[in-house]
C-alpha cells in the first residue's frame, strides 16, 4: 500500500492554520497533503496545482468542488474544515479520513459477506442520501472513493460533484470512472440522483463479489456491458439483493432512490423520505462493529408525525430557486420536537458561579471493517425479509423517477398484500419493545431472545430506542444558557439537548439541574443519560460528544465603552468574580481587580459604570447581557477556547457516534446559527457559525 510520502522541495509548510507533514497523492489538478492544526486535528488538504492557479475555468471547478462538499451534511462523509479559494495558493482542507480505500480492501483481502457487506451498504447508502439531500449528485461513486475508517465507511472526493439544477438534473458529459458510470452517463442523456445510484449498485456488488461486474479489456466492451450486461447478485442476502438488483436497472425509471434504499436496508417503510433520525441510524449502524447487526424493527424510527413531515420525499419538486428543492410535506425547521418535557431539581438562583465551563488517506490498517471472506456465515438462519424481487414495501407515491412507462399489472395487489404484512410488523413492533422494557432484547435477523444483560450498561441509544425516554442534565443558574424558568428550563444549551434528544427518537424529555459540582457524578451514577450544561472538554473520567459550540474566555464591556480591544482596558476596573478569568486577562494587561460575588453582582457593577469590564465565558457573558436594556458586546480578545460538548457515560462509543452526526446536522441545517442568534443577538457577538473540530469518540 503507499504510503504518506515526505514533502518536496518547492512544497509550503503551511495551508492556512495547517502545518504540513507529507503527500497523501497527487492528480492531474492538485496535490493533496497532509497538515495538522493547533488543536490537533488533521486534515486532507488539496491544493490547486500552480499552473492552474491563474486558470479561472480551473478555478471554477475547484470552487464547485468546495460548494458542493460544505453542502453536505457530515453522515458519512468527509466534511470541509477550511477553505481558500481567493489566495495565490487555493486550498480545501477536509477531514482526515485515516483508512484504506474500498478497492484496495477488496484487492487485497477478498469480498465482503456478512455483516461487514450489510454495514458497506448501510454506511454508503447514508452517505448517498445525505449528499442527494443538499441537491448534489457526486457523479463518481466508486470504490476507490469508499474509505473504510475505523468509525465505518466514509464517502470522499467531490472533484467532479455538480449542483442539481432546477429540472432535478443535470446536462451530462460523459465524466467519471467508466466501469462505475450509468448507461445515461454513456448516452449523454440528462444525469441526476439516480445516476449515482446505479454506481452504487456496482459498488456494492464489487464489494460482494470481489470483481468490477462491468469488466472488459476495452472501453467498448465495459461500456456495452454497461449497457446490455445483467449482474449476478445471487450470492446477497435479502433485503440487499433486491435493492442492489433494482439499483442496477437499466432505466433511471425504475431505480430507488437513495432514501428508499438507505430505508430498506434499515428494515424500514419507504413510502417516506429518510429523516435526520434515519441518517443517525445508519451511521451507528455502519459504523458499530461491537455489537451484533440488527435490522431496525418497521416503523420504530419514521412512525413519529412530524419526522414523516420532515422527510425528503422521493421525487424531486421544483426549485425553491436556491438549488434546493421544494418538497411536498417537508417541513422548513429543525425537524420534530419531543412530545414531552419534564423538569427536576432545586435552586432558582441566577447568579451563577463564575467559570462555568470547567480528506482521506489510503494507508493503514482498518479495524472497523469486520471483513469476512466468502463462505462465512455471519447472519443466522431463518433470516426473513420481502420476497424475491422484492427489496421492501411499495413506494405509495409510484417510482422514485419519472416513469416512462405506466407501472406493471398486479403492483396494486401486491400493496394490498404489503398493507397486511405491515399491519403485522407493527404489532410484531411493538411486542418486541414491550419485550425490551421488560429484560429481554432482540437477536439479529429475528432468532429467538435471551435474557439481556444489566440494563444499566445500555447505551442512550439503545435506551431511547426501547422506551422514547431520555434525562438531560442541565444548568439552572445561567441566563441565556441554562435557566430555571417555573416549572422548566430554557437557554441555548436546553435547546441544544432538545434538538439531541429529540434526533435520538426520545418522545419524553426530562431536564434535571446540574451544577460543576455533580454533572459527572450524575452520569456515572445513571442519574441523567446526557450533559448539556456549558461542559468543557476536560481530561476527566467523562467522555464527550461534540463540541457543539467553541465558547472563548473574554470581556464583556459596555457597547458605547469605546473600548475596542484588550489593550484599551490598560489600567481599567474590572470585575473578578473569577480568579482564573480575571488571571487571563491580567496577563494580556493590567487592570484593577474589583471583587464580586458572581456574574449577577459583576452586571451590576458594569451597568452602574463601577468597572469597565467583565471577564468570563463569552456565551455566559451573553446570555446576562441579553436580558439587559442598555447594549453590551464582547471585545473578541478569544482568550482560549472552551469546547462545550455533551457529556455521556465512559465508554458509550455508540452514543457519542449518533450525537455527533446530530451535531453536525445542526450546523449543516443552520439550527446552531438560529439558536445563537435567539439567545443571543441583542449582544454585539462574533458567533462561531463553524462545525467545531470534533472529539474521537
Amino acid at each position: 500500500m503507499p504510503r504518506i510520502a515526505p514533502l518536496v522541495a518547492g512544497d509550503p509548510d503551511h495551508l492556512g492554520s495547517f502545518r504540513l507533514s507529507g503527500r497523501i497523492g497527487e492528480g492531474g489538478q492538485g496535490i493533496v497533503y497532509l497538515g495538522v492544526n493547533d488543536e490537533g486535528e488533521r486534515a486532507a488538504i488539496k491544493l490547486l496545482h500552480v499552473k492552474f492557479s491563474g486558470d479561472t475555468i480551473a478555478r471554477s471547478r475547484f470552487a464547485r468542488e468546495l460548494k458542493a462538499a460544505q453542502r453536505v451534511a457530515s453522515f458519512c462523509t468527509a466534511r470541509v474544515i477550511e477553505a481558500d479559494l481567493d489566495g495565490d495558493t487555493p486550498y480545501i482542507a477536509s477531514e482526515y479520513i485515516d483508512g484504506r480505500a474500498l478497492r484496495d480492501l477488496v484487492d487485497a483481502d477478498g469480498p465482503l459477506t456478512g455483516t461487514a457487506l450489510d454495514r458497506l451498504a448501510i454506511g454508503t447508502a447514508t452517505a448517498l442520501t445525505a449528499i442527494h439531500h443538499a441537491s448534489i449528485i457526486h457523479r463518481d461513486f466508486k470504490p476507490d472513493n469508499v474509505l473504510i475508517a475505523a468509525d465505518g465507511p466514509r464517502v470522499v472526493d467531490f472533484g467532479i460533484a455538480r449542483i442539481i439544477d432546477s429540472t432535478g438534473t443535470i446536462t451530462s458529459r460523459a465524466i467519471g470512472t467508466p466501469a462505475y458510470m450509468a448507461p445515461e452517463q454513456i448516452a449523454g442523456d440528462d444525469i441526476g440522483p439516480y445516476t449515482d445510484v446505479f454506481s452504487w449498485g456496482a459498488t456494492i456488488a464489487f464489494a460482494a463479489t470481489g470483481e468490477t461486474v462491468f469488466e472488459g479489456k476495452s472501453i467498448a466492451v465495459v461500456l456495452n456491458r454497461i449497457l446490455n450486461h445483467e449482474v449476478d447478485v445471487d450470492m446477497m442476502p435479502e433485503p440487499l439483493r433486491s435493492v442492489v438488483s433494482s439499483a442496477l436497472a437499466k432505466s433511471p425509471a425504475e431505480r430507488p432512490s437513495a432514501d428508499q434504499i438507505l430505508l430498506r436496508l434499515l428494515g424500514q417503510s419507504s413510502t417516506a423520505g429518510a429523516s435526520t433520525a434515519v441518517l443517525t441510524k445508519g451511521v451507528q449502524l455502519a459504523g458499530d462493529d461491537t455489537t451484533p447487526f440488527i435490522r431496525v424493527s418497521a416503523g420504530s424510527i419514521t412512525d413519529h408525525p412530524s419526522r414523516r413531515a420532515s422527510a425528503v420525499p422521493t421525487h424531486q419538486g421544483p426549485s425553491d430557486g436556491t438549488g434546493h428543492h421544494a418538497a411536498a410535506g417537508r417541513q422548513a425547521g429543525t425537524g420534530w420536537s419531543a412530545t414531552g418535557h419534564a423538569v427536576t431539581g432545586t435552586g432558582t438562583g441566577t447568579g451563577a458561579e463564575p467559570g462555568t465551563g470547567a480528506g482521506h488517506s489510503t494507508t493503514g490498517q482498518s479495524p472497523a471493517t469486520g471483513h469476512q471472506r466468502a463462505g462465512q456465515q455471519t447472519v443466522p438462519p431463518g433470516e426473513s425479509g420481502p420476497p424475491p424481487g422484492e427489496a421492501g414495501p411499495p413506494e405509495g407515491g409510484g417510482p422514485p423517477y419519472p416513469a416512462e412507462e405506466s407501472a406493471a399489472p398486479g403492483r396494486r395487489g401486491r400493496a394490498k398484500a404489503w398493507a397486511a404484512a405491515a399491519i403485522v410488523l407493527v404489532l410484531v413492533a411493538a411486542a418486541a419493545v414491550a419485550a425490551m422494557m421488560n429484560g429481554w432484547l432482540q437477536l439479529p435477523f429475528g432468532g429467538m431472545p435471551e435474557p439481556s444483560v444489566d440494563s444499566s450498561r445500555l447505551t442512550v441509544v439503545d435506551k431511547v430506542a426501547g422506551t422514547g425516554r431520555i434525562v438531560i442534565g442541565v444548568r439552572g443558574d445561567l441566563p441565556g444558557v441554562g435557566l430555571r424558568n417555573g416549572d422548566g428550563f430554557d437557554g441555548f444549551d436546553v435547546d441544544i439537548a432538545r434538538e439531541v434528544a429529540a434526533e435520538l427518537g426520545a418522545k419524553e424529555t426530562k431536564f434535571v439541574q446540574v451544577s460543576r459540582a455533580d454533572r459527572a457524578e450524575a452520569l456515572e451514577k445513571g442519574q441523567v443519560d446526557l450533559v448539556v450544561a456549558a461542559y468543557s472538554i476536560d481530561k476527566g473520567r467523562t467522555q464527550f460528544a461534540g463540541p457543539y459550540y467553541l465558547a472563548h474566555r473574554d470581556l464583556l464591556v459596555r457597547a458605547d465603552s469605546g473600548f475596542d480591544t484588550i489593550a484599551d482596558l490598560k489600567g481599567e476596573k474590572v470585575c473578578a468574580a473569577s480568579s482564573s478569568s480575571l488571571g487571563e486577562v491580567q496577563e494580556k494587561v493590567t487592570v484593577e481587580p474589583v471583587p464580586a460575588s458572581d456574574y449577577a453582582a459583576c452586571m451590576d457593577l458594569l451597568r452602574s459604570g463601577k468597572v469597565a469590564a467583565v471577564p468570563g465565558e463569552d456565551v455566559v457573558l451573553a446570555g446576562f447581557a441579553q436580558r439587559e436594556s442598555m447594549r453590551y458586546k464582547i471585545l473578541g480578545a478569544k482568550l482560549n477556547n472552551e469546547r462545550y460538548a455533551v457529556g455521556i457515560r465512559n465508554g458509550d462509543v455508540k452514543t457519542c457516534k449518533a450525537v455527533k452526526a446530530v451535531i453536525a446536522d445542526l450546523y449543516a441545517r443552520g439550527v446552531v446559527k438560529r439558536l445563537l442568534t435567539s439567545r443571543f443577538g441583542r449582544v454585539d457577538f462574533e458567533m462561531e457559525l463553524k462545525v467545531p473540530a470534533m472529539e474521537t469518540c
